[in-house]
């Protein structure tokens, strides 16, 4: 199974990483804490402090359209902020 699916790179998340050494990922919706924690320290080579999780519900989107009115959903997901202990650096943009 593939605990992490991608970082969150955003305005935000960059802002919290360079202040509180925090970092943001998008995780599978069945993962918990340990099973992230351990993918992370086993992927970047770090030690992770904490772990808090977030879990979101799809929102409902539907627009008008020439065939007629379309409804859908967007997916749920699964947020994790993670806090490194001190010393340690998360680089997503060294491998560009």
């Amino acid at each position: 199974m593939n605990i992490l699916l991608k970082p969150i790179v955003s305005e935000k998340m960059t802002n919290q990483g360079d202040k509180y050494n925090r970092y943001g990922f998008y995780v599978a919706k069945n993962a918990n804490k340990l099973q992230i924690k351990k993918a992370i320290e086993e992927l970047y080579g770090v030690t992770v402090d904490s772990v808090n999780t977030m879990r979101y519900g799809g929102k409902r989107k539907s627009r008008n359209t020439r065939s007629g009115y379309l409804v859908g959903k967007t997916a749920a997901t699964k947020k994790a902020v993670v806090t490194l202990a001190e010393g340690n650096k998360i680089d997503f943009y060294s491998n560009i």
